[in-house]
């Protein structure tokens, strides 16, 4: 098989700092113009710039092994080389002097040279304008999740009516099934009655046992669906470190989240705080600057956690005025909400930590938030895959997604996945409709 050469853009060095190791056995080139643009987002002090940081350590660790321009030895087998750019000819359409055409010159020498050449770019755009030239181009898809494949959290199982009875009797009932750990099951009788139960598959009996939390109403919310009680009781059982809700629009994934936090901070005090964050990414144009503290700027990002919390405080405590029981928790530090800008080199231990909108994410930005963890911490990860803002993420490729596929069959973590929404018979038609 003969050796390729992967042209990386900038966008998936930024996506994946170690993106040059995935390649193995192959050639990796960079080139010079991708360098320059990394120089710039190095700066910024997101993830974005602590990426290029990151990725400008590696290189420079490399050149240990030889110069960059001439090719040097990777770890897996493949060589790594950084190009300059090259004269070749380009439709008149391409404007040379744009950075993407400059990277695009790089892999069409190459390709002119005789080289096997497969440019690798997260921009959409950029692909097509490489089909143009003829060049094979494809997406970054080390970290790719297949969502029709997707594990959903929880499944359908149909026995007879006697097992049901026994479930009830004997508190659990072994499956010859495969069952991950914490998965949840909805047993239904085969033969077409309505007796039916709820279950969750436990790893240390190796059986199903029935919800412990199947009755909660965490801070006065009541489930409305089978999916919600699911989610109630991955949210409420301190065993599980780490949930992650996905779904369509209304589903309720924030509303439960922030519900089973406040319980489990504010009434039952199982945790010092709850910590609510989310990556800050405007939907549609910007609005550009916003004057104030970083609290004041916050509002404008936090709308969703603070209408939920306004609900949540209105229905749990209508005897209580409900803007100065907001006030007041996070007045006292029972609340913090934050954005993820922050949340790097951070310890939280003992938290409730939810990170609303995670669809945003990227596999790293992912990996960086939940080793922030300290001891007894609990983090939740809510989001919909299909309402993503990031331009260099999809369904299929962003950290949510992929947290699912990797942490699946690990004891201390569940998820589940909604496909109702109650917020409206509106809502509902829109997410199915539009």
């Amino acid at each position: 098989m003969s050796t390729k050469s992967f042209v990386l853009d900038t966008n998936v060095l930024l996506h994946d700092p170690d993106s040059i190791f995935s390649f193995k056995d192959n050639k990796v080139v960079i080139p010079l113009t991708v360098i320059e643009e990394l120089d710039n987002f190095k700066k910024l002090n997101d993830e974005r710039g602590r990426s290029a940081r990151l990725i400008s350590r590696i290189l420079d660790g490399l050149r240990g092994k030889g110069k960059l321009s001439q090719g040097v030895a990777l770890k897996n087998g493949g060589i790594l080389v950084i190009e300059m750019m090259r004269q070749v000819e380009f439709p008149k359409e391409f404007i040379v002097s744009k950075s993407d055409h400059q990277i695009l010159s790089i892999a069409l020498y190459l390709k002119q040279k005789g080289e096997n050449v497969i440019f690798i770019t997260k921009d959409i755009n950029l692909r097509i304008k490489a089909e143009i030239l003829e060049i094979k181009t494809q997406d970054y898809e080390k970290s790719k999740v297949k969502m029709d494949e997707i594990y959903t959290g929880w499944r359908e199982l149909k026995i007879s009516s006697e097992k049901i009875d026994q479930f009830y009797k004997s508190g659990k009932i072994a499956v010859k099934d495969n069952f991950y750990p914490n998965e949840c099951v909805f047993l239904k009788d085969e033969a077409g009655s309505s007796k039916s139960a709820l279950a969750k598959y436990s790893p240390d009996i190796k059986a199903l046992q029935p919800l412990f939390h199947i009755n909660a109403q965490p801070w006065g919310l009541k489930p409305l669906n089978i999916e919600q009680k699911f989610a109630l009781e991955l949210l409420l059982c301190n065993e599980i470190s780490l949930v992650t809700l996905i779904g369509l629009p209304g589903a309720g994934k924030t509303l439960l989240a922030l519900a089973s936090g406040l319980q489990k901070t504010v009434e039952e005090r199982q945790f010092r705080r709850l910590y609510i964050a989310r990556p800050i990414i405007p939907m549609g144009k910007d609005i550009g600057f916003l004057p104030g503290t970083k609290e004041e700027k916050l509002v404008s990002w936090m709308g969703a956690i603070n209408d939920n919390l306004e609900f949540l405080m209105d229905k749990g405590h209508e005897d209580s005025k409900v803007e100065e029981k907001i006030d007041y928790l996070f007045s006292s530090g029972q609340i913090e909400v934050d954005s993820l800008t922050y949340i790097r080199g951070r310890s939280l231990p003992k938290q409730y930590i939810i990170i609303d909108d995670a669809q945003n994410l990227t596999p790293h930005e992912v990996k960086t938030i939940i080793s922030r963890a300290g001891s007894g911490t609990k983090i939740v990860l809510t989001g919909d895959p299909y309402q993503i803002d990031n331009p260099y993420l999809d369904a299929s490729s962003n950290g949510l997604t992929y947290l699912v596929e990797r942490f699946k069959g690990q004891p201390i973590y569940g998820h589940l996945m909604f496909s109702k929404s109650e917020r409206s018979i509106l809502a509902g038609l829109a997410s199915e409709l539009l």
